[in-house]
């Protein structure tokens, strides 16, 4: 009983004065956990026969303990003790296994497993270290614009709620960049949460940036300790607008055109190339000095000939920066003398010229009555078939839209002239008067007949056609007659007449009745003679047939008869 005690004042002894018996070997184990998830700690010692109980504390950073699980080994009983930060937070298995759910910086200490028996503690340590991963690193405060050759801040990368704390890095598209004087300052400095322990990371950057810089993607990374290792999270990129001065002007002239002509509207487009451009320019007329202040556009509209010349731009600020462009103004006149309507008489000359004056080389094209001719019109003396409508059409190939066209409408006029012609037809029954005409405007043909005689057709008229047609009558006179043609238009009346003889055409009718009465005659005499012939045939017929009935054997009858019947036909 007394051994008991003793050994029990032992226990309790080493337990209040925190004895550390460690199993040779075993040195310091760590359990790495991540913030939130719960930390599982195994005893890492062996169950001995005789124990009475197992017990698990942390040691305070001066070194005294506090104990927070305990589990009877005999009673199968735990018992978690009165210690607010772990409050409903433990949890210690059969084999001694503590969790400690909701990992929290605070949990980073030095635990101790105590398994003890009536003679002896055993003692395990395990080191905790909680890590939390940071948020995704942002870039901030972003600079609206940087401008070349000035160090200006581009922005804050910051990063929050690490532990322990992170490095941050600044990257131009994908490379790192260092401090360099004056041109690269990175200024970094971290917080941490009183009540959470945690830390936010922040990193400034000045840049000088420069013309390379333009649509350069700038990033930044944070890189911290997981439970894992080493990992780094990346911002998303951030463009600048990067801001520089204008170092060249260019002139452009709208709309684009491969040239322009007289009435076109055009716009002087001046344009710096700098960040921004500028907003303003001096436009220089030819043969103005000075310059006209205007946005980036100036426009001439309705420009003439006389606006050909050089024309330029320069900075307000900067008049030695200039840029300049030639613009010719093409165009094209054309003359047509005459032109309009002309009346002329046949036969007389008219002299025609179109006159170009252009730009540039010109083509140029005859037309009458929509029919191109293969050169231009000349008229030494009119007739009849110049007359038309004329058109000389000229275009500059090179101007798109530039061309121009003149027109002479040209009147051929003529007193009526006649002539007239006389054709017999072939059986001298008729004969055929054509009064051929000329004349413009078309003179109205009218026929008189002096005489006896049968009119078979009258006044058939041919087409008009450049200022001629005839009329014909056809005729049958039965005596010398007169036939009269009168053609009259607004100039003049004119007559011709023709005497057509009927003496020809009688003499041809006698013949012709002579000739008909002889053909009729003939062929009543042939058919009598024949008729004669025919009966004669027939009576003879008859009577040889009756006497060859009578006696078909009496054979000299049949001679006699015979030779009556030739003699009869002698």
């Amino acid at each position: 009983m007394a051994t008991k005690a003793a050994s029990s004042c032992r226990l309790v002894f080493c337990l209040l004065i925190s004895a550390a018996v460690l199993r040779p070997g075993l040195g310091l184990y760590t359990v790495n956990s991540a913030y939130g998830d719960t930390i599982i700690m195994p005893c890492r010692l062996d169950v001995p026969q005789n124990l009475m109980f197992g017990k698990w504390k942390y040691e305070k950073p001066d070194g005294s303990p506090v104990f927070i699980a305990f589990r009877s080994s005999t009673k199968k009983s735990v018992h978690y003790d009165d210690v607010p930060e772990y409050k409903d937070r433990l949890s210690l298995s059969e084999n001694y296994t503590l969790s400690i759910s909701n990992a929290r910086i605070s949990d980073e200490k030095r635990f101790v497993c105590m398994l003890v028996t009536e003679d002896n503690v055993f003692e395990a340590p395990t080191i905790v270290k909680v890590f939390k991963q940071p948020s995704k690193p942002e870039i901030v405060s972003k600079a609206p614009f940087l401008e070349t050759e000035q160090l200006k801040k581009l922005g804050d990368c910051i990063s929050k709620d690490s532990y322990p704390e992170g490095n941050i890095t600044w990257y131009r598209s994908g490379q790192g960049l260092q401090p360099l004087e004056e041109a690269v300052v990175i200024i970094f400095k971290k917080e941490v949460d009183p009540v959470t322990q945690l830390y936010t990371m922040t990193s400034s950057l000045e840049y000088k940036t420069t013309k390379a810089d333009i649509q350069m993607p700038f990033t930044c990374s944070v890189t911290y300790y997981g439970p894992s290792g080493q990992k780094t999270l990346y911002s998303e990129q951030a463009v600048f607008d990067i801001h520089y001065p204008t170092e060249q002007v260019t002139i452009q002239v709208l709309p684009p055109k491969s040239a322009i002509k007289e009435g076109d509207n055009i716009t002087l487009k001046c344009l710096g190339n700098g960040n921004p451009p500028p907003k303003e320019f001096l436009f220089y007329l030819p043969g103005q000095p000075e310059g006209i202040r205007s946005s980036n556009n100036y426009t001439l509209t309705d420009v003439r000939r006389n606006a050909t010349g050089d024309y330029k731009c320069s900075l307000v600020d900067k008049k030695s920066m200039i840029a300049s462009t030639t613009i010719t103004v093409h165009y094209l006149d054309l003359s047509l003398n005459p032109s309009g309507e002309v009346t002329k008489q046949i036969g007389d000359a008219l002299p025609v010229s179109c006159t170009i004056s252009a730009s540039r080389n010109a083509t140029m094209v005859w037309m009458k009555d929509n029919t191109r001719l293969k050169s231009s019109p000349s008229f030494s003396s009119l007739q009849y078939q110049d007359a038309g409508n004329y058109v000389c059409e000229t275009a500059l190939q090179e101007v798109e839209g530039l061309k121009k066209r003149e027109s002479l409408t040209l009147i051929v006029e003529g007193k009526p002239q006649i002539k007239m012609t006389k054709k017999t037809d072939p059986s001298g029954l008729s004969k055929t008067v054509i009064c051929h005409v000329e004349g413009f405007p078309k003179p109205a043909i009218q026929w008189t007949i002096t005489g006896s005689g049968s009119v078979i057709n009258q006044t058939e008229e041919s087409p008009y056609i450049n200022g001629r047609y005839y009329s014909k009558i056809i005729i049958s006179p039965e005596e010398n007659v007169t036939l009269t043609c009168t053609a009259e238009n607004q100039l003049e009346r004119t007559v011709n007449s023709m005497n057509v003889s009927a003496n020809e055409n009688r003499e041809k009718v006698n013949d012709q009745a002579k000739l008909i009465v002889g053909i009729v005659v003939g062929l009543l005499l042939a058919a009598l003679v024949a008729g004669v012939v025919y009966w004669l045939y027939m009576k003879k017929s008859k009577t040889a047939s009756k006497h060859v009935n009578k006696d078909l054997g009496n054979l000299e009858e049949n001679k006699k008869l015979e030779e009556n019947n030739h003699k009869t036909e002698a």
